[in-house]
């Protein structure tokens, strides 16, 4: 099964899984309440950041990496935008865990005012699917502020279960 299709089928199931879209995100909101293997969830069961004492979780860090290859090109350093793409960091407040995955899997086209925006698909690319949960939970930090600009100087440690699902994913 590709993972295009995977990622399609999950984001139609998300909504009902997780009721309605969300409100704009916080901290509060984006409070990590369970961990499993490393990854943390918010109250609604979304991947979410943990960052204690400046150190970040290995998903955000991992998260901060993959945008920092393939996303801030368009969507500028740390999120923050530019002339040719949306700062993240801010529209990621209004944006919930299934919409994410479908726009960066099937990608968006906006037209409007004269001008017209391409939000490329990402659903084939192994580089940016296998890691769509930790650019979700990085973006997500830097949505509500828990995370500042620049690289974190603190990690976790990768977690055995991130170890598995990459090499799971990249057919390594």
């Amino acid at each position: 099964m590709s993972p295009r299709l995977i990622i399609s089928a999950l984001v139609v199931l998300l909504p009902f899984a997780n009721g309605t879209a969300r409100a704009e995100d916080s901290k509060e909101k984006a409070a990590s309440v369970r961990e499993e293997d490393g990854k943390h969830f918010d109250a609604d069961g979304n991947p979410t950041f943990k960052i204690e004492n400046g150190v970040v979780d290995w998903y955000t860090f991992s998260g901060y990496r993959r945008y920092h290859a393939d996303c801030h090109v368009c969507h500028g350093p740390d999120g923050e935008g530019s002339s040719y793409a949306p700062a993240l960091a801010k529209s990621m407040k209004n944006i919930d865990y299934g919409t994410f995955l479908s726009i960066v899997a099937e990608g968006r086209k906006n037209v409007g005012g004269g001008k017209e925006s391409v939000m490329p698909a990402f659903g084939d690319n192994k580089n940016v699917y296998c890691y769509m949960d930790d650019l979700y939970i990085y973006l997500r930090a830097r949505a509500v502020g828990a995370a500042p600009r620049g690289r974190p100087p603190k990690k976790a440690d990768k977690p055995e279960a991130a170890k598995a699902q990459e090499a799971s994913c990249m057919g390594g």
